[in-house]
């Protein structure tokens, strides 16, 4: 058995419905909700790299390196985020931090 371009697809559309299930049905855990955005991510990343390699063209596969990168900066800066929350309020409930004033 041989792995084709829609094996791959698939397993990107898994993931991607994954997170998405995973960012609507979890509002209160901000962990979990970064968790699924980078699994969003990744389901993308794979979708790119399937692509890339179907059709012979190393295009695709640079240009993860590039999400990748925004994927790592994103997910430092919300944990950075994420630590002054907790330092400030002593919780990392997304309903109660509605007043994020200055």
């Amino acid at each position: 058995m041989t792995l084709t371009l829609g094996h791959f697809l698939a397993l990107g559309a898994i993931l991607f419905a994954m997170s998405v299930v995973g960012i609507f049905l979890n509002r209160r855990n901000l962990i979990v909700l970064l968790m699924a955005i980078e699994l969003m991510l990744l389901a993308v990343n794979t979708n790119f790299v399937a692509f890339s390699h179907y059709l012979q063209d190393m295009h695709g596969q640079i240009f993860v390196f590039f999400i990748l990168t925004v994927a790592a900066a994103e997910s430092a800066i919300g944990l950075a985020i994420l630590v002054l929350l907790f330092r400030n309020k002593s919780n990392i409930n997304v309903d109660e931090l509605n007043s994020l004033k200055g």
